[in-house]
């Protein structure tokens, strides 16, 4: 059962727009196992869509997969209305430039300071002088919040949240229409918390981003997702609001939703 719903979140994007992720009958796994089966699902233009679900449910393998990181058994991914299947390598390529990537951990290059793990999408998609690099790069550092003496700091002299404002300043070097976070907020403390997700709201406002975030955290889906997918069963069991999960009777989605952490944001 699908229900679906807008606005879940504050970040205040309005009503949906077109389609630029649409996953039909997905199937994909780890050899013997299959992890998510005959999957659909949907991502619109402007949204952040908050994609949740218990331990070993798929959230990862469905990103990875998504980005062609894992490859698919069964069904159709399009984005940006290019199924990445029949794609030749340079519709891949052009779609690959109008993606961005925020791993858990945030993935930085340890050998690199943070300007220089900004630019490596730049050097690798980009004809840029080392000067107009450098210019962007800053850029993209201040647009994440970071100080600018930040941009000389190597991934080891930064604190949990910087290292993921970090990944998310490189995530944002190539000015994408879509970015990918897995657990974005995953080992922060809640203030660092909730600072990353008024900026992921703030990000997709004024940039007209759309975010598909892989998430545990009840908060992250109640302040900054517009939509919420949750998936159980190898599928997607509920979409929409976060109203729509309040109101939906299954057990772990109750569980998760109206239980006593849940408290607190729905009271």
């Amino acid at each position: 059962m699908n229900t679906n719903g807008t606005n879940g979140g504050t970040n205040g994007a309005g009503a949906r727009g077109d389609v630029v992720i649409r996953v039909r009958g997905l199937t994909a796994g780890f050899e013997d196992t299959t992890v998510l089966e005959n999957l659909d699902l949907d991502s619109y233009r402007g949204e952040v869509l908050g994609v949740v679900g218990a331990s070993g449910t798929g959230k990862t393998v469905l990103l990875r997969t998504i980005l062609g990181l894992i490859p698919k058994r069964a069904g159709t991914i399009e984005i940006l209305g290019v199924d990445l299947e029949t794609a030749d390598a340079d519709a891949r390529e052009a779609i690959d430039q109008r993606l961005g990537v925020l791993f858990q951990q945030g993935a930085l290059f340890s050998s690199l300071n943070v300007l220089q793990n900004v630019q490596v999408p730049m050097r690798e998609h980009l004809k840029l002088s080392a000067r107009m690099m450098d210019e962007l790069a800053r850029l993209k550092i201040e647009m994440v919040g970071l100080p600018p003496d930040a941009a000389t700091k190597f991934p080891s002299e930064l604190s949990g949240g910087m290292t993921k404002r970090a990944g998310l300043a490189r995530a944002l070097a190539l000015d994408p229409d879509i970015v990918f976070l897995d657990e974005p907020t995953s080992g922060l403390d809640p203030i660092g918390a909730a600072d990353f997700d008024e900026l992921i709201g703030t990000l997709s406002e004024s940039l007209g981003l759309t975010v598909f975030m892989v998430t545990h955290d009840l908060d992250s889906l109640h302040t900054a997702c517009n939509r919420i997918a949750v998936l159980a069963d190898k599928r997607v069991l509920i979409e929409g609001a976060f109203s729509d999960m309040l109101e939906f009777d299954h057990p772990w989605v109750r569980s998760y939703f109206r239980g006593t952490r849940a408290r607190g944001i729905t009271a």
